[in-house]
């Protein structure tokens, strides 16, 4: 990956430029899927009183946790490179049992967080700068989304992240309304594939626009590119996984060059399933716009949905 440009097309908070800011739910962070149900059911009391219960009991490892483990790994005493915060509708008493469940799996450096009882936590993302916002609550990735925040919906069903890679943080991207605006999504949608592929041929040498999670790509870059001779083991590795194929991967790539990013691995599937492609690339998390897409990846890895773009817009009359 090289250096990136700015992005003016999202224009969130920016944080200390040296550091990757995460906000996180406790249920992407952590297994509270059993908990939850109670939560749920209107249960609130109940759910606080079956968190103090197990505040002794280590909470299992949610989706989103490798992820986190991994950035958190190009920390070192002397550079700080990485910072979590939990951002959680949770009350502050099973906020407890968040802090002593990142304590006992070793994330010790989770020291922040903000819960909320309830109330919606992503007004806070401005304030923490964060570079990506990761939840359950599709109502709340919505509304960061619409603030300019890389944000995706955790699929808490989603298989766990593969061991195989422990120094390196591997991490997937969707293309169009992911990485890329959603413009030539809208093409596809409106006339189809010729069309497309006719206006991607046209436009090949112009660039996309940004999309929701470039600052996030931009941001990995610069934490890839921070590091000294105090953490060389930690390497990050990322794929456009797309449902484009030739001749309109040109544009992608073209689009990439002129952020001056590259990725490491791009699949132009032209249709094809990307489930089982990504449990060859066995990502750390996988984003996407598409549900059916979030669906099919969580079946082999970690997935969340971005909720942007034309695919997410209502039906009329539906």
């Amino acid at each position: 990956m090289t250096d990136p440009t700015a992005l003016t097309e999202h224009p969130a908070p920016a944080a200390a430029p040296d550091k990757l800011v995460v906000a996180i739910s406790s249920r992407a962070l952590f297994d509270f899927e059993e908990e939850n149900q109670l939560f749920d059911r209107g249960q609130a009391s109940d759910y606080m009183q079956l968190q103090l219960e197990r505040l002794e009991v280590p909470a299992r490892p949610g989706v989103a946790f490798s992820l986190v483990k991994k950035l958190l790994a190009f920390n070192t005493p002397e550079h700080q490179r990485v910072q979590v915060v939990v951002l959680s509708r949770n009350d502050p008493v099973s906020g407890m049992r968040v802090f002593r469940s990142a304590q006992a799996h070793g994330l010790a450096s989770v020291q922040r967080g903000v819960f909320t009882q309830g109330a919606a936590p992503f007004r806070y993302l401005r304030p923490l700068g964060a570079h990506l916002f990761l939840s359950a609550n599709a109502a709340d990735v919505n509304e960061a989304l619409a603030m300019g925040f890389p944000a995706a919906r955790v699929a808490t069903q989603s298989a766990q992240a593969s061991v195989t890679h422990p120094n390196e943080v591997r991490i997937a991207f969707d293309g169009d309304a992911v990485l890329f605006s959603d413009e030539a999504e809208r093409v596809f949608q409106s006339a189809g594939l010729d069309a497309f592929q006719a206006h991607e041929r046209e436009k090949a040498l112009q660039p996309l626009p940004a999309g929701p999670f470039k600052p996030f790509l931009s941001a990995l870059h610069r934490l890839q590119h921070s590091q000294h001779s105090d953490a060389p083991e930690m390497r990050i590795r990322t794929a456009l996984v797309t449902a484009r194929g030739a001749p309109a991967h040109e544009r992608a790539l073209q689009t990439l060059m002129s952020w001056n990013i590259t990725v490491d691995e791009a699949m132009f599937l032209g249709g094809l399933p990307k489930g089982e492609f990504l449990r060859e690339f066995e990502p750390d998390f996988f984003f996407d716009d598409q549900t059916g897409h979030v669906s099919a990846a969580a079946l082999h890895v970690p997935s969340g949905h971005v909720s942007s773009g034309i695919a997410n817009q209502p039906v009329p009359g539906g």
